[in-house]
């Protein structure tokens, strides 16, 4: 576990993010790229022996039932960089969300905005530090200085999650997604699922649920002008309007959505240390922007020709919707849960506090015990260990089960049946 200090976002002795690629790939590459990796993963999973998940833990990888296209190495898991946010009196939520998506593997930064109070921060950091496992792997991290970030809509949202980015890139040197979760958000999958799911998948695909049709929303939250004291006071205070409004702009093509995103390593840093000015001059822009979260980084992924084919039309979240829509989505209960379950997606929004469709999920969905991580293929403990992951393995070896099946099931008719590029960045 590593306390970020105060000062800075990273500690210089860090190493360095890789250089940047420059040279745009060919469309054609991420079609192929695309046909085989679907075809690949399909094979895989449903020839899978959901047998080899009981008995003794064993580090030698299954093997699968039917010969894949490329019988001679299973593709590596990739890693993903967390970051896992939350209010004053969140740290409990942060710590349960953190256990129930851990994995040796992924990296983790905790955020606790300036709503909450030091002490709280410190607090924290001593809980993260006296779990074993986070202090041997030493991949997580709590930010020492905090963002101010209380409303989800304001632009200084938007300006964490950016700053918390920079520090992952500056933290970890190899990870491949960047995954945005809140308190309110919970796990549907264990996270060897997710993994072994992620691991069939280009590295360069970017989950962005997206739209251009902005409708209303071009007067209530694009037009109007907006100032967020969050970029400059370290007070908290509302965000207040100008009285002029302005135009759509013509250089380039709004798109907004939700705000939980599945970004590559590729495109943060396209949007961070990239040459290319066009994520500059769109921060600007949403800088006086309301919910500038759910507009930016969809705008900037489909205006970009190097990442526009590179988007999928689904963030991997399971969320209800009230008719009509209001602010803030429907909380997920009790009586959601089959459909949660069935609609095959890696997490949920939104969750109350200790609500008992939690204690299901981790009963029934992730096998976690109360204050334990969720098991993966890494933990090595045997039956007679009340927590299976007090003896640690390989990280690389991954044991999927059902909701690898079920979120594999769901990628595939969504980029099997002809509406992966017919929803890509599509102007209305």
């Amino acid at each position: 576990m590593q306390q970020l200090p105060p000062s800075s976002a990273a500690s210089s002795a860090s190493p360095p993010p890789p250089p940047l690629n420059l040279h745009p790939s060919k469309e054609a590459k991420s079609l192929y790229c695309l046909i085989a990796t679907i075809l690949v993963s399909l094979i895989f999973i449903l020839s899978f022996s959901h047998s080899s998940s009981s008995g003794s833990p064993s580090l030698v990888r299954p093997a699968p039932k039917l010969l894949l296209l490329n019988p001679s190495s299973t593709p590596s898991p990739p890693s993903i960089a967390y970051l896992l946010s939350a209010s004053s009196g969140g740290s409990d939520r942060l710590l349960r969300l953190l256990s129930s998506v851990y994995h040796p593997s992924n990296q983790y930064l905790l955020h606790l905005d300036l709503s909450a109070p030091q002490h709280q921060r410190h607090s924290l950091a001593l809980a993260v530090q006296s779990v074993p496992v986070f202090q041997a792997a030493r991949n997580v991290h709590v930010l020492g200085k905090a963002d101010f970030a209380a409303d989800p809509r304001s632009p200084s949202t938007l300006a964490s999650t950016l700053h918390a980015a920079a520090i992952l890139l500056r933290v970890a040197s190899r990870w491949d997604w960047f995954i945005n979760l809140s308190a309110n958000d919970y796990p549907l999958v264990p996270q060897d699922d997710l993994l072994h799911v992620l691991s069939f998948m280009p590295r360069d695909f970017n989950f962005v649920q997206h739209s251009s049709h902005i409708g209303r929303r071009e007067l209530r939250k694009i037009k109007p002008i907006i100032v967020d004291p969050g970029l400059y006071l370290s007070s908290q205070s509302e965000v207040f309007y100008a009285t002029q409004k302005r135009e759509l702009p013509n250089a380039y093509r709004l798109f907004t959505g939700s705000p939980s995103v599945i970004l590559s390593r590729k495109f943060i840093e396209f949007c961070i240390l990239g040459t290319d000015n066009l994520p500059r001059t769109l921060l600007m822009y949403y800088a006086n922007t309301h919910s500038s979260q759910s507009n930016y980084f969809h705008t900037v992924v489909c205006n970009s020709r190097d990442f526009n084919k590179t988007t999928v039309n689904y963030n991997m979240h399971y969320v209800l919707w009230d008719e009509p829509p209001k602010r803030e989505p429907r909380t997920l209960s009790m009586n959601d849960f089959e459909k949660m379950v069935e609609s095959g997606a890696a997490f949920g929004t939104q969750f109350r506090r200790d609500d008992p469709v939690l204690e299901r999920i981790d009963r029934e969905l992730l096998k976690r015990g109360q204050g334990m991580v969720v098991p993966g293929g890494w933990c090595l403990g045997g039956d007679d260990s009340e927590d299976p992951c007090t003896v640690w393995g390989d990280a690389d070896v991954l044991r999927p089960g059902p909701g690898a099946e079920r979120l594999s099931k769901t990628l595939v008719q969504l980029l099997s049946n002809g509406t992966f590029q017919s929803h890509q960045c599509i102007s209305e």
